[in-house]
């Protein structure tokens, strides 16, 4: 039964199945949407942290890191709770939409890509901080300067957030409540088709995925070689 499953999934591969391919765009257009608001708050959140010093920044920091480790049902439930009807943002109607899902994975991702911005930062800031007292730079106009100078690195953090984005499913399901058709996303879909049977699809959504995560390491790790060799 398992082989007739696979085949089965393979064909609805090939033949572009509508339901698989509407459920894998979704997926893409709510985590790379996610990973891209991340990037534009936690990266530069990440090298401020890294270039100015003030009261509490150890305590930012060692936040930060946790936050990296962030259960995604503790996520969902923030989320689920801000959005929620009696919650403070209740009355824009987020609550089972992809962007309540997208707000889901933003929480996820953005600690992730300020706390491992900011260890990358701080390296080039110790390599460059003679020739920035020169030049007599001051630390705004150094952020994005370091930014762009760790751009190869940056791009293997900002693989590792879609990697997280994409493969999460407690959070998007209390958020998306798994609508078909609305906000029903692989991980979802492969957890509620799997419970009822249809191994087809979920096996056809299961290599969609495993596909993704393999070429999301394979960019990986050819940004981390690349970097290396321009530093080498």
């Amino acid at each position: 039964m398992e082989n007739n499953a696979f085949y089965v999934a393979l064909s609805l591969l090939v033949n572009l199945d509508a339901s698989l391919f509407q459920i894998v765009v979704l997926s893409l257009q709510v985590s790379l949407l996610a990973v891209l608001i991340a990037a534009v708050l936690g990266f530069p959140l990440g090298a401020a942290v890294a270039l100015w010093r003030f009261p509490g920044r150890g305590g930012v920091i060692v936040v930060l890191n946790a936050l990296m480790g962030l259960p995604p049902v503790v996520a969902g439930l923030m989320v689920y709770l801000l959005l929620s009807r009696a919650g403070p943002l209740g009355e824009l109607g987020f609550l089972f939409t992809p962007g309540a899902m997208v707000i889901a994975q933003v929480v996820l991702v953005l600690p992730i890509l300020a706390a491992l911005s900011r260890q990358k930062v701080e390296e080039m800031l110790g390599e460059y901080r003679e020739q920035f007292v020169s030049l007599g730079m001051s630390r705004g106009r150094m952020m994005p300067t370091l930014l762009w100078d760790a751009r190869f690195a940056l791009l293997t953090v900002l693989l590792a957030g879609f990697g997280r984005a994409s493969a999460e499913v407690g959070a998007v399901m209390m958020v998306g409540g798994n609508i078909d058709g609305v906000t029903r996303v692989m991980t979802t879909a492969i957890v509620l088709e799997t419970g009822k049977g249809n191994l087809p699809l979920a096996l056809g959504l299961g290599i969609v995925l495993l596909t993704l995560v393999m070429l999301i390491n394979a960019g990986a790790y050819w940004v981390g070689e690349r970097t290396r060799r321009r530093a080498g």
